[in-house]
């Protein structure tokens, strides 16, 4: 396991912060970056007051400042972060003012620049969000809950959690699909390096790390990048894998996540790729138009957990599965390739209770069920989560096979 701070040697992990106080960290696979001899800019001369500063009301009188906070719903038993702030979140911003791209090199009369990061150019960037749904406040924890209007029914708690973005690249024009093996060595080591930090966090219960890809998705930055979650509670999606996986256990004494790579691979008809350490199959009750899921083969709990040799095939792996997805639709006129819009999220062991129960794998999914075609939601899939599916799964592999490079 690679320790956080301690990267593979082709990685350097330098950390700063930025004029507000929040934690920005560099991983850089190139030189003169990774011998030493050169470091990244490390101070943000943006004039950002401290994010933790008290804040003066209507009434001229000084506030602590107020994060998020996340209501139990009673009906579910879910918690719902809310986070009102986020409403004046950066929405589609021109490429010269795009807030994740590296600053420009200063020019005359040129003071402040809004970009997070301060160095005109870096390889991978990491750092806290602006406009984070999770956020721990100093001298807050999760025990300093109330009840909404008074109410033991409605329960509330601090969303005392913490939010990242992970920038694939400098390279505002480009995609995840259209890096090297080398850089997603590179993003794969940050991954592993922020699971394990927030993973060690007070009062976190499971690390999230994802990517939203495509306007059709709902991205509001074009740039490629991706989110890291650290949820002070467990997702509700998690919540029923765990409740499948121990029911499994307690009938047959077998791992759940385990068995079903295992059939997939027997079974061999959804399986799209495979390599030597990685598969990538169509899970045989996909609900998305396009769906796939890529895991190890060996028995991993995260990305923490990944060997060298593991880290380094899913680089390469990762790519030609993306690449694939990406000639999956054709455009009707011209016969070129259609970028696919994508969620993609890595689903690792929780923290504490059920830890045994998870097994790392990627879920890749997409809302485009034909060229220019979305798939809504209906009424039962948003009414009572009754997923309908478009498709078929065996449909989905096929041509997922067919477009093999």
């Amino acid at each position: 396991m690679t320790a956080p701070g301690t990267p593979h040697p082709h990685v350097r992990r330098t950390a700063t912060t930025m004029a507000d106080g929040r934690e920005l960290l560099y991983f850089d696979d190139s030189e003169p970056y990774v011998s030493g001899a050169a470091t990244r800019r490390l101070d943000d001369p943006r004039p950002l007051g401290p994010r933790f500063a008290p804040v003066v009301g209507p009434d001229g009188v000084e506030h602590p400042p107020a994060g998020p906070e996340m209501r139990l719903d009673p009906l579910t038993g879910e918690w719902i972060p809310m986070a009102s702030h986020r409403m004046n979140r950066t929405f589609l911003p021109a490429a010269d003012a795009c807030p994740l791209c590296p600053a420009r090199p200063a020019r005359a009369g040129t003071q402040y620049s809004d970009g997070e990061i301060p160095d005109t150019d870096y390889d991978v960037a990491v750092f806290e969000n602006r406009f984070p749904a999770l956020m721990q406040l100093p001298g807050v924890t999760l025990d300093d809950g109330w009840d909404v209007d008074g109410e033991p029914l409605w329960q509330a708690r601090p969303a005392a959690g913490r939010c990242e973005v992970v920038c694939f690249s400098s390279d505002h024009t480009s995609s995840f699909a259209d890096l090297t093996p080398h850089r997603v060595r590179t993003i794969v080591e940050a991954w592993a390096d922020r699971t394990q930090t927030l993973g060690a966090l007070p009062g976190i219960e499971q690390v999230f790390c994802f990517e939203n890809r495509g306007r059709e998705i709902g991205v509001t930055l074009p740039h490629p990048h991706g989110q890291i979650y650290a949820f002070p509670f467990v997702a509700p999606r998690t919540q029923a894998m765990l409740r499948q996986a121990a029911a499994y256990r307690d009938r047959t004494g077998g791992h759940l996540l385990h068995d079903v790579v295992e059939a997939e691979r027997r079974a061999g008809t959804r399986v799209v790729l495979e390599s030597e350490h990685w598969v990538a199959y169509v899970p045989a009750a996909a609900r998305w138009p396009v769906e796939v899921h890529l895991a190890p083969k060996r028995d991993v709990l995260d990305l923490p957990g990944l060997t060298e040799a593991e880290r380094d095939d899913l680089a390469v792996t990762y790519l030609q599965l993306l690449r694939r997805l990406d000639r999956f639709f054709l455009d009707p006129e011209d016969g070129s390739p259609i970028p696919l819009p994508y969620i993609a999220g890595w689903h690792q062991a929780v923290v504490g209770e059920g830890r045994e129960l998870g097994r790392l794998h990627l879920q890749l999914f997409s809302v485009l069920r034909a060229p220019g075609k979305l798939k809504y939601l209906a009424g039962v899939e948003s009414g009572v989560a009754a997923w309908i599916s478009d498709t078929t799964p065996e449909r989905i592999a096929a041509r997922l096979q067919e477009v093999s490079l």
